[in-house]
């Protein structure tokens, strides 16, 4: 499995996107397929060079079961709208080649070990089966990266480290220090940041908490955490108490949250893990 690819971070400054970039890129699209039958809405297209079109990279949503409801539940959330302006800015913002169509794969799907980077949103539900636990260990053993995102709270937490348990028993979640390359590779982050959902966002211009609460837990610090294998590389980077896909889905619809969490947290974060993903 060939997971790596080199790449050369382009010089664009992020914060331009404030004034040259779009806004408006929603449209609460949904569906229980790979997404490729939905339109991008405004989000723009852009064309592959087709000599290359195996070699570009590609957002990879991983569909899960979630206990309380099925296929279709939490894995979803913010689909698609999150994935396409991702993959959007990270096209125009490195000189990454990106797939202007992010895909909805499974576990099991054998076509996930051409895909470096994986991405599970909002696993506080989440379960795996049998079937499923080995093949995230072997797709991550063998090089893969998983990028875990939105979800709140001691009680989202345990349960999702509790199916982590069961794909690496010996491995523990540590916490990633600010020092970590991860906060700096691209973008220099000071420190690391909070993203809240919009909605907690424009309540907290109000009553200053833009965090999520959760009953019995304190929510208003952000928690990087991460598995490594042996050489210490980051195989699974846990995104707890933020939501860089609210940052991603919702750039569009306010322009205070656009500039306060999606161009100077969500994306610049967003760009940096992928691009450790692809490097190491």
């Amino acid at each position: 499995m060939n997971l790596k690819r080199t790449i050369v971070v382009g010089a664009l400054i992020l914060v331009l996107l404030v004034g040259s970039l779009a806004v408006a890129q929603r449209r609460w699209r949904r569906d229980i397929g790979d997404g490729s039958g939905i339109d991008r809405g405004n989000v723009p297209d852009w064309e592959l060079n087709q000599q290359f079109r195996h070699d570009v990279f590609t957002f990879v949503r991983i569909r899960y079961e979630s206990h309380g409801y099925g296929r279709g539940g939490g894995w979803a959330t913010d689909f698609r709208d999150s994935d396409l302006n991702f993959s959007l800015r990270l096209q125009q913002l490195t000189s990454l080649k990106v797939n202007p169509e992010p895909i909805v794969l499974e576990l099991t799907d054998p076509r996930l070990f051409h895909h470096p980077f994986i991405y599970i949103i909002e696993p506080g539900r989440l379960y795996f089966d049998d079937d499923e636990v080995t093949a995230l260990r072997r797709y991550l053993l063998n090089g893969g990266f998983l990028m875990v995102d939105d979800f709140w709270g001691d009680d989202e937490y345990d349960n999702f480290a509790q199916e982590m348990r069961r794909v690496f028993p010996d491995r523990e979640a540590e916490e990633v220090p600010l020092e970590h390359e991860i906060f700096h590779i691209v973008y220099d982050l000071k420190e690391k940041p909070q993203i809240p959902s919009i909605n907690a966002a424009e309540w907290g211009q109000r009553s200053g908490v833009t965090w999520e609460p959760r009953p019995g837990s304190d929510t208003s610090q952000a928690s990087y955490r991460a598995i490594r294998d042996d050489a210490g590389r980051i195989m699974v980077f846990i995104c707890h108490n933020t939501d860089l896909g609210d940052g991603w889905e919702r750039e569009g619809e306010n322009q205070w949250y656009f500039e306060e969490f999606s161009v100077k947290k969500a994306y610049p974060l967003g760009i940096n893990i992928v691009t450790y993903a692809m490097t190491h």
